[in-house]
């Protein structure tokens, strides 16, 4: 008898939840009700899975090589979410880059985000934009707050792409570290269209590219060059990982950051610019540096690309905007 490799992941998730859930009823057992508690937090946080693998669907697959959760709407338990993840009283950073004429995209970005991003968590936005000015008033629910860090611009839209990863590490050190326990770092040209909550929350959290999600790896656009540090070989390869989106830890980001930001320095001093900037280096460090947590599609969306069957809600998606008009250069 043969089985999908889909129903085969599903099995393998499954036999691997029971025995964590058997783990968790033995902790139950033997630990007095405090320990117990954090022990459930600690190890739902670390594994991930437990929170996913009774939830599963057949049509997706919902697990990677590496056992990480794909989350996908029907993946999770929202009230099982919630109950863990608000019990431990966390703050959410969020990054966005509102540069030059992007800035007229931030308005739409924050109040789409105040309906459904991280509904009662604490959330802290930080902007980073070259006209402080242009930043619109939007009012914010209890518990989230707004700050605006002013960055140069930029005659070249790739510089200011490929500065992302600087400006965010040094945030982090400066400021973000002492106030929040995770960071999402997203693209302000995009909107918020239904929930997007702790199911998302990770140590290190990734976004699958919706234009290559049905795609095999050879038509993945990594970095090709051996010259460049974001080289990866045509052999290799996971997932293609879209760069409007990344998130995880604060500590495990700020890692991040900082090893992009260094090859990106390498790739410049060797006068070498990656093809797509900061989101073929962010390849490139996922790939050896495996995310505890994959969000699908659904994360990420394109509203130039029609809808597919698999992808039942769209949370967050990149709205159409004509470049040549935006851009300092195209």
């Amino acid at each position: 008898m043969h089985f999908s490799s889909n129903v085969k992941q599903f099995v393998l998730v499954l036999i691997v939840g029971i025995f964590l859930l058997l783990g968790y009823v033995l902790f139950y057992i033997l630990y007095d009700r405090k320990e117990r508690l954090n022990r459930l937090i600690i190890g739902t946080i670390q594994s991930g899975l437990i929170l996913f693998c009774f939830f599963s669907r057949t049509d997706v697959v919902a697990v990677t090589p590496w056992l990480a959760p794909i989350v996908w709407e029907g993946t999770f338990d929202p009230d099982l979410v919630d109950i863990i993840y608000k019990s431990m009283n966390l703050t959410i950073a969020t990054t966005v880059f509102a540069v030059g004429k992007y800035v007229r995209f931030l308005q739409d970005f924050l109040e789409t985000a105040e309906k459904h991003f991280m509904v009662d968590f604490n959330v802290r936005y930080y902007v980073f934009t070259d006209r402080p000015d242009d930043v619109p008033s939007v009012n914010l629910s209890q518990g989230r707050h707004l700050s605006v860090i002013q960055v140069p611009g930029s005659n070249r839209w790739q510089e200011i792409s490929a500065r992302r990863m600087e400006i965010i590490q040094t945030a982090i050190e400066r400021q973000i570290s002492r106030e929040a326990d995770y960071i999402f770092c997203l693209d302000v040209d995009s909107k918020f269209h239904a929930r997007w909550g702790a199911e998302s929350l990770g140590r290190l959290v990734a976004v699958i590219h919706p234009w290559f999600y049905q795609a095999t790896r050879d038509r993945f656009t990594y970095e090709r060059r051996p010259a460049s540090t974001a080289y990866i070989p045509m052999d290799e390869g996971d997932y293609y990982y879209a760069g409007a989106v990344f998130g995880g830890s604060v500590e495990d980001v700020y890692t991040l950051t900082k090893v992009c930001r260094n090859q990106l320095e390498e790739d410049a001093r060797n006068s070498i610019e990656a093809a797509w900037q900061e989101e073929s280096h962010l390849n490139r460090y996922l790939l050896y540096n495996k995310p505890s947590k994959l969000l699908s599609p659904e994360y990420q969306w394109d509203d130039k690309k029609t809808k597919t069957k698999e992808v039942k809600v769209i949370r967050f998606s990149s709205v159409i905007k004509n470049y040549a008009e935006i851009r300092p250069n195209v």
